[in-house]
């Protein structure tokens, strides 16, 4: 085993959403960047094994969704075939394709890559062991972490067992089993379990808590919940995994709470979605100051600096939310700041989407934030029962909101759930980030029919002059 010796202005560890974005800019504005990652292009978890091919399975399960529905209009289709391994290929090479993609941009702007994983030696060096066996010692000037985060496991349970998945292993899809169990009724173990209940699994949600989608707003969360029934085979909520054992058909699983009718049920295969992890082990953060919080999440400041001057943090492993585009964001900021821009990260609003049907995204202040902070607010909603684009895609069981300052009628924040919330939910970014007020989005001309109608409409709605729906504004 050889060792080289190089030299950095600027080394990322890990090359997500986080780190390349990271890179990218840094080398625009000028630096020499080194960027490390155990694959062998740019892409991190969110393009290789989670945001990218999710959403492509997503997209084949929205197809069959709507080709069901379709008999609601007299148009029938027969059952669809599921060529499985043509499905898998076609998820796959979504994935290659973006991955040479950034690849090509990788060697287009000079940044070096390295194949391999990293740890400090001091708070200027780093040990590169390469997938070749070869030892890199990496001196730097700067250093991004940007290692993201994995899946959180059950202590105590069978994790290794083939008929037990979490994300990873549920998007490579090894099969289409008859039955499922969902742990956690989180975003990713919904998107997951909208995915297989499309394909022909009978799928079950257990959530230990009241409700699913717990950083939503409920009223948001109750559309989806009453659209899941018809998808899932139950929902149990109020309900915790006790044990799981291995079995030849599967995992028994035994559950207590007031959701499950029985106490012990059988799955084909059981998809673990409790959490992710931020991969703060196994740097070598020990030999230098950086310091680590309770849940492992790696300390920064406004800047995405930690307590070592010349290292930052950025993404899942710097604290939540744990969002795929939060990371690229940072990563931008971390990138001109070595540049010498006196710049900071400080949102006003960083969207989330969830990719079920419907679809639920927000941005800002949510109404649940509000009530919880005592903060006075205003909440304007439209309802897509009196929607003219949502009425001829026969989705009228969505809702849009504006959370508004009553004294000032800035826009506070937004929440929308029907189809398209995700791209929907854009604009709302754009009013908290500009401090629009609800008059500006009530005045803006929105084209007609569309589901972007909603979002002015709320802000109609606010001062009591919507054209479809009469509700007078209330006196203050």
């Amino acid at each position: 085993m050889s060792t080289v010796e190089n030299t950095t202005q600027v080394a990322i560890i890990g090359a997500g959403p986080g780190g390349y974005p990271a890179a990218f800019l840094a080398a625009d504005l000028g630096l020499q960047v080194t960027m490390i990652d155990p694959e062998n292009n740019p892409g991190g978890v969110c393009l290789y094994r989670g945001c990218i091919p999710s959403k492509a399975l997503l997209h084949t399960a929205k197809v069959i969704s709507e080709a069901e529905h379709s008999t609601n209009w007299g148009v029938t289709f027969t059952k669809p075939q599921i060529d499985l391994d043509k499905l898998r290929d076609w998820k796959n090479g979504v994935v290659q394709k973006l991955v040479g993609g950034l690849g090509q941009l990788s060697k287009q702007r000079k940044v070096t890559y390295i194949q391999g994983r990293a740890a400090f030696l001091d708070s200027n060096t780093l040990e590169i062991k390469k997938t070749d066996d070869e030892t890199v010692q990496l001196k730097f000037e700067h250093v991004i972490i940007a290692t993201g985060s994995r899946p959180a496991e059950i202590p105590g349970f069978p994790n290794h067992s083939p008929h037990l998945l979490d994300s990873t292993s549920a998007l490579d899809l090894p099969d289409i089993p008859k039955t499922m169990l969902v742990v956690g009724g989180g975003y990713i173990g919904l998107e997951l379990g909208t995915v297989y209940a499309a394909l022909g699994t009978k799928v079950s949600v257990v959530e230990m808590t009241g409700g699913l989608m717990l950083g939503a707003d409920r009223d948001l969360v109750r559309v989806l919940q009453k659209s899941s029934e018809h998808i899932y085979e139950s929902i149990m909520l109020n309900t915790k995994v006790v044990d799981m054992k291995e079995t030849k058909e599967g995992i028994q699983v035994k559950f207590e709470g007031e959701g499950s009718e029985k106490n012990e049920l059988v799955f084909e295969k059981v998809l673990v979605s409790v959490g992710r992890k931020p991969n703060s082990e196994n740097l070598g953060l020990e030999n230098t100051k950086v310091q680590i919080d309770a849940k492992g999440f790696i300390k920064i400041d406004g800047q995405r600096r930690t307590s070592d001057s010349n290292i930052f943090a950025i993404g899942d492993v710097a604290g939540e939310p744990m969002l795929a585009h939060k990371a690229t964001h940072e990563g931008r900021i971390v990138a001109e700041v070595l540049s010498g821009k006196n710049v900071v990260f400080e949102p006003n609003a960083i969207p989330a989407v969830v990719f079920t049907d419907p679809e639920i995204a927000w941005c800002g202040l949510t109404e649940t934030e509000a009530k919880e902070r005592k903060i006075n607010v205003k909440v304007a909603r439209f309802p897509w029962g009196a929607s003219g684009r949502a009425t001829t895609l026969d989705r009228n069981d969505g809702v849009t909101k504006l959370i508004i300052d009553p004294e000032t009628e800035r826009v506070l924040g937004m929440g929308i759930v029907g189809p398209g919330a995700g791209e929907l939910i854009a604009e709302g970014v754009l009013a908290i980030e500009m401090a629009a007020l609800a008059s500006d989005i009530e005045l803006a001309i929105h084209a007609h029919p569309t589901l972007s109608e909603t979002v002015m409409e709320s802000a109609e709605i606010y001062y009591g002059l919507s054209t479809h729906m009469y509700k007078p504004k209330r006196e203050k």
